[in-house]
């Protein structure tokens, strides 16, 4: 989970990802509104995402606050230790996003399961880099 807080380095390892900007944090000190720049190509957006953090420190969500392609996005990560060695947490991630301009729902669909799969594995690889570095 302190991977995925740590907003500010989203742009060292989410490749698409290139600004971030905590602009308000909540009670906890956790990040309770962040606004990204991404540019994944033909995909350009500015956003804002608020954030609502589990109280055991194994989930997170969010929703669009504000975008400007976006009308709508719903996520979240949810972590759950698994045992054996060597330890490992197994991420759940859920990701919801609905554009301004129409798009067929199969497309969607597709589009949605590329970022998670692109999310996941870059996530996965700053993890490793962050405990064995």
């Amino acid at each position: 989970m302190g991977v995925i807080a740590d907003f500010p380095g989203y742009p060292e390892w989410a490749g698409a990802v290139k600004t971030v900007e905590v602009l308000a944090e909540g009670p906890d000190g956790r990040a309770a509104e962040v606004s990204f720049g991404l540019d994944a190509g033909a995909f350009k957006d500015t956003y804002t995402l608020a954030y609502d953090w589990a109280p055991d420190g194994l989930a997170v969500s969010w929703r669009l606050v504000k975008g400007q392609i976006q009308k709508a996005q719903r996520g979240s990560y949810v972590l759950a230790p698994t045992s054996g060695e060597p330890a490992s947490t197994l991420v759940t991630y859920t990701l919801s996003v609905e554009l301004a301009i129409p798009m067929i729902g199969m497309l969607r669909r597709k589009a949605e399961k590329i970022i998670i799969d692109q999310a996941l594995k870059e996530l996965k690889r700053r993890v490793e880099r962050s405990v064995s570095g």
